[in-house]
């Protein structure tokens, strides 16, 4: 009973993975795009839980959907969400390449799949009781992958400093003066004469 539960729950986890993951990429509102994110951290969460690693598990909570899809949504409220259709104009050259990254990973995962039936991945890891836990994830992150996790949060940085540049560009148009094209250009229309506006003192007097 309990190995067709966690079935259950991975089935339905790997569905809403897929799914949420479809929904980032097929809405024309950023907003919902960044919705169906957090709901697709969610689904890998429950995943990381599946495979003993709470830790992992936690922080693809508290700092991914928590702390960065926050950001997110900040910069989508700061620059305006602008409604677009997907797909416009023909597939470019990003949609191009996403399609093949995707196409890729699909056939490493069958290739996989086919090894793990065929019986040539049955050799157990060597796994200890510290694995997954954050002193031993404390530890790689500090030694062997010290440089990409500096280039991640160097990365992330660049973008939040760059959604604020962008959303200023965006704010410092003719459209955020208020006034007048005119005013906005800063040339304004001559005052009319007050010699031609009002008649001679003679003709006045007449």
């Amino acid at each position: 009973m309990g190995n067709f539960l966690v079935w259950v729950v991975w089935v339905a986890a790997a569905f809403a993975c897929l799914g949420s993951a479809v929904a980032v990429i097929t809405f024309a509102n950023p907003f919902y795009s960044a919705l169906a994110l957090v709901g697709n951290l969610g689904s890998l969460a429950v995943l990381y839980l599946l495979l003993s690693a709470e830790f992992v598990a936690a922080a693809q909570m508290l700092v991914y959907a928590g702390a960065v899809m926050v950001m997110f949504l900040f910069v989508i409220a700061y620059l305006g969400g602008r409604a677009e259709t997907p797909w416009a104009g023909g597939p470019g050259w990003q949609a191009v390449a996403a399609v093949g990254a995707a196409g890729a990973l699909l056939v490493e995962i069958v290739v996989a799949v086919g090894l793990k039936a065929g019986g040539r991945l049955s050799e157990e890891a060597d796994v200890d009781a510290f694995f997954g836990g954050p002193h031993e994830i404390g530890r790689l992150f500090l030694t062997d992958h010290l440089l990409a996790f500096e280039i991640t949060s160097i990365v992330l940085l660049i973008a939040a400093i760059g959604g604020v540049i962008l959303g200023s560009n965006a704010r410092s148009g003719p459209e955020s003066t208020g006034g007048s094209p005119a005013r906005a250009g800063g040339t304004r229309s001559p005052a009319p004469s007050i010699s031609a506006a009002q008649p001679p003192e003679g003709e006045a007097a007449r």
